[in-house]
């Protein structure tokens, strides 16, 4: 008895984003099963001359032309992590509202992943350096540009979230299965 083929895998596009109020790096991927590939990449700039709400505005606009122009399925934001720097870790925090705010208004799922968590999904150690984490992000991609290192951060959150999405789908089709 021949068996049925398995169903065709889903392509889900994502939008990895590295938030900060100077720069912020962003990338979109898809993924099809575990194959990973790049769309694009970059990086908001910011004028640090202007005050923080017209920064944050900058933003907002940025990432909603992103989100219309790519039209990801999902998007995924790298947590902000505490410096001693009170007020630079507020001003992060921010640029980060910013980052989970503009999906959320477009209906797009968002999902949140710390910098050990992505640099061990990316990596394969928590404790991986910016290089190595470019470098995979690199091999991984093959085509992105990676105009800045936020790019490249962007890129391997989005990556993070591919293997954690993929995780979840396998793990919920076993549970089905049993």
């Amino acid at each position: 008895m021949l068996s049925a083929s398995p169903p065709a895998q889903a392509t889900v596009r994502m939008l990895g984003i590295d938030p900060g109020l100077r720069f912020t790096g962003w990338g979109v991927i898809e993924a099809t099963g575990n194959r990973l590939r790049h769309i694009a990449d970059g990086v908001i700039a910011t004028d640090s001359t202007e005050s923080v709400p017209a920064r944050l505005r900058v933003l907002h606009d940025t990432l909603t032309s992103l989100l219309v122009t790519y039209h990801p399925h999902e998007a995924a934001v790298e947590e902000t992590y505490v410096n001693r720097n009170g007020t630079a870790t507020l001003k992060l925090g921010y640029a980060r509202g910013v980052a989970l705010l503009a999906p959320a208004l477009r209906n797009v799922p968002v999902a949140e992943y710390g910098a050990k968590a992505v640099k061990l999904a990316v990596v394969g150690t928590g404790g991986a350096t910016k290089d190595q984490v470019q470098m995979m992000v690199q091999r991984l991609l093959p085509g992105a540009t990676l105009k800045r290192a936020d790019a490249a951060d962007a890129l391997a959150v989005a990556i993070c979230h591919a293997h954690h999405r993929a995780s979840r789908s396998a793990w919920a089709r076993g549970a089905v299965m049993a």
